[in-house]
Formats: structure tokens, C-alpha cells, sequence
């Protein structure tokens, strides 16, 4: 399992012969815009965790390029089945076997709205096991006791959560929620992308470590093979 950051939220995760692209905002980031170009990703999937514009921007243009399935909750997909792409609708609690793993998707706290302001379903994170390395994408989410329900049915080998506070879990949090999902090998997300959210790097990391925890702080479009 290859993982390679784009930015904010958004990964890359190569799962065999499979590409899966998460949550890309990339075009309206001024952090990645010049750096990752939108037409060179490879995606057979795009997983949305929720409908923030900062999440969805580039699901359209990637999808239209490259023919992904576009995986979220039921109002979502219904979205962008409604545009003509290919979705796989899911909801709390569930879980589905994709030619890549399980995947499923679990409870996050925030919101969830497009940037028109239209319903964008409850907001979740995904849970996925495949090619015998399993993840925890968060999302967007504060830190909630759901979280200890992960590890009752998956070991985990790498979280991905949010660490730039004001919108979501700052570090602090952050290192709670790696404690209730049972992981201690963390790649930070939102932060630095707009003034809210940015942070100081090395305190973030030795908070971290003083926990007996390893916080990744990938440059964008740098990856990690699990």
C-alpha cells in the first residue's frame, strides 16, 4: 500500500493495481495547485468523506478523466449519480468488499454541506483493509468516543487525522483519538492550508513523540509504502 499526500485532506492510495484518490482539493489550494497537476492522477475510485468544497473541488474533473467510482454517503453519491458518474453509495456502520479490501465507513462530527449550500449527508471517515495493511481515514471530525469502536473489529497500521484545529481536532485531540483507534503511527491532515489551520510542525510532532507516537508530516505529493 503506497500513500502519497496531495494536500489538505487529500491522498492518493495505490492498493495493488488499484489507484483510490481521497477527498481531492488540489486546484484551489495554493499549497499543491503548482505542484500536483489534476490531469496526471490515476484514480479507479475517489472516496468523499463529506461535501466541503474543500473535499469535493477536483472529485468532477478526476472523475471525468480518469472514469472513477466515486464512493461516499447516500446523498453524495446520489449527487453525482444525478450528474451521470459512476458512485457506490454507503452509510454509517456499513461496509462493502471492493476489488481492493473492505471499506467502511464510519461516524465522523461535523458538517456536510456543498458549496452551494445544498445537504451533503452526515459527514463520515472510511476504515479500509487491503493487501493486509489497514487504515483509518478520519476526515473531518472532532474527537469522539465512536472512535474506540474501531480497533474492536480492525488492527490498525496507519491513521490519517486532522491536526489543525478550529475546524476539527487539533494535536491534542488528535493524540487522544490515536489512543481510542489503537494506532501510533499517525499522518497528520488539515493543517497550514488557510490561516485557521496552520500550525507548528516540530511542536506538533514532539507532542506526539513525547506520547510514544510517530507523527508523519508528508511534504505534498511525497508518499510512504506500508
Amino acid at each position: 500500500m503506497i500513500i502519497t499526500f496531495y494536500g489538505q485532506n487529500s491522498f492518493g492510495i495505490k492498493i495493488g493495481d488499484i489507484n483510490i484518490i481521497v477527498d481531492p482539493f488540489i486546484t484551489g489550494n495554493k499549497l499543491s495547485k503548482d505542484i500536483i497537476d489534476i490531469h496526471d492522477l490515476k484514480a479507479d475510485f475517489i472516496m468523499l468523506t463529506h461535501a466541503h468544497q474543500d473535499h469535493i473541488l477536483d472529485a468532477e474533473a478526476i472523475a471525468k478523466n480518469t472514469g472513477a467510482i466515486i464512493v461516499s454517503n447516500f446523498e453524495i453519491a446520489t449527487h453525482y449519480e444525478n450528474k451521470g458518474f459512476e458512485v457506490h453509495p454507503m452509510n454509517h456502520g456499513g461496509s462493502w468488499d471492493f476489488e481492493f479490501g473492505k471499506v467502511k465507513y464510519v461516524n465522523a462530527i461535523h458538517t456536510s454541506s456543498f458549496p452551494d449550500g445544498s445537504y451533503g449527508g452526515q459527514p463520515g471517515g472510511f476504515v479500509i483493509e487491503g493487501e493486509h495493511k489497514n487504515i483509518y481515514i478520519a476526515g473531518d471530525t472532532a474527537l469522539t468516543m465512536d472512535m474506540k469502536l474501531i480497533p474492536m473489529s480492525t488492527k490498525l497500521d496507519l491513521a490519517i487525522l486532522p491536526i489543525g484545529d478550529n475546524f476539527t481536532m487539533g494535536v491534542e485531540d488528535a493524540i487522544i483519538a490515536s489512543d481510542f483507534v489503537e494506532c501510533d503511527k499517525i499522518i497528520g491532515c488539515h493543517y497550514d492550508t488557510f490561516g485557521y489551520i496552520e500550525i507548528d510542525h516540530e511542536e506538533a510532532k514532539r507532542k506526539f513523540y513525547e506520547k510514544g507516537k510517530d507523527l508523519m508530516l508528508l511534504e505534498i505529493g511525497k508518499s510512504i509504502e506500508l
